[in-house]
Formats: structure tokens, C-alpha cells, sequence
């Protein structure tokens, strides 16, 4: 995958704070939107991934290779896909803090399928998320729209899984 020359990134970085800018110097509301949107993620960030690069940090020193092997690994079988859910499940953050998690469950020996269902799992069954949903639309929703999209994450995650190991798909180990 070819990434665009670094003066490129760096005059479209430049060429957006310039229009945000301009907006706010003229009043054009959908520049100021944008830019407000932009703040407010970007103070949202802030609040969370320090904290949770702290804990990948601990997790990466205080688990086991062998353990994320043995639980996660591509011999888990069934079992890796629950944990790989309840590790999702408790995920704070969103996918910005799931996929820097992912990556260490990778460097620990963790299969493709199984990273896959955790990053599909991340995205949709957060524990606040669910208890949020079913105070709002029903304990039922919940959990029939649970079954269901957890079904399809863990075949989704087992057919790429499994076709991209057909074709020997290496990740890079930074």
C-alpha cells in the first residue's frame, strides 16, 4: 500500500487549518461545523487514549504470550471467539482504542479470525452501548440484533480469517 509523499500530507493538513480558519474569520457555518466537530473529537481523544495506551501498555508487559496463544490463538477454536467478545465488551473508547489492542493481541499470538471478531465485536456490543439500546428499545431488540450481528461478525471473521491465511496474508510486526 503506497502512502502519499509527506509533502503532500502536509500541504493538505495545511490547506484544511486554513480553511477552518478562513471560516471562522467569515462566518461560513459549514467550515465552522467542521471545525467545531474536529475540537470536540480531538478533546474526546485526549480524555481517552492516554489511559488506554497505559493499559495496553500494562497488558503488553503483564500478559503472557502463551496465555493470548492459548485463549486467543488459531487453536482456540470456539472459545477464542467468546473471549475475543467479552475482551470487546469491556473495551472503552471505540474502534480507536479496539484497533491498538487488536495489534497487541496480534504481536501476543493471537489468530486472524479471532483479532477479526474482536474488532467486529468492539464495534457493536460495548457494554454501555447495550444497556443504553435495551433501556431504550427493549431487552428483546438487544438481544435478537446481538445474536444476530454477532453471528455475522464471527462468520465474516472466520471466512477472511481463513482466506487470508489460504493466501499466507502477513501482517507486519513494527
Amino acid at each position: 500500500m503506497k502512502t502519499a509523499p509527506k509533502i503532500v500530507r502536509i500541504l493538505l493538513a495545511a490547506g484544511y487549518l486554513l480553511f477552518i480558519s478562513i471560516s471562522f474569520f467569515i462566518g461560513f457555518e459549514p467550515g465552522v461545523k467542521i471545525g467545531n466537530n474536529f475540537i470536540s473529537f480531538a478533546l474526546e481523544m485526549v480524555k481517552i487514549l492516554p489511559i488506554a495506551f497505559i493499559l495496553i501498555g500494562l497488558f503488553e508487559v503483564w500478559v503472557k504470550k502463551e496465555t493470548v496463544e492459548r485463549h486467543l490463538g488459531k487453536d482456540s477454536s470456539y472459545r477464542g471467539y467468546i473471549w475475543s467478545i467479552l475482551l470487546a465488551g469491556t473495551t472503552v473508547g471505540g474502534l480507536y482504542v479496539a484497533f491498538p489492542v487488536a495489534y497487541s493481541l496480534f504481536r501476543k499470538g493471537a489468530g486472524l479470525s479471532v483479532i477479526f471478531t474482536y474488532l467486529g465485536a468492539a464495534a457493536i456490543c460495548r457494554i454501555p452501548m447495550i444497556i443504553f439500546e435495551a433501556s431504550f428499545l427493549g431487552v428483546k431488540f438487544t438481544l435478537i440484533r446481538l445474536i444476530t450481528s454477532l453471528s455475522l461478525v464471527i462468520i465474516t471473521s472466520m471466512v477472511l480469517g481463513k482466506y487470508l491465511e489460504k493466501k499466507c496474508y502477513q501482517m507486519q510486526k513494527g
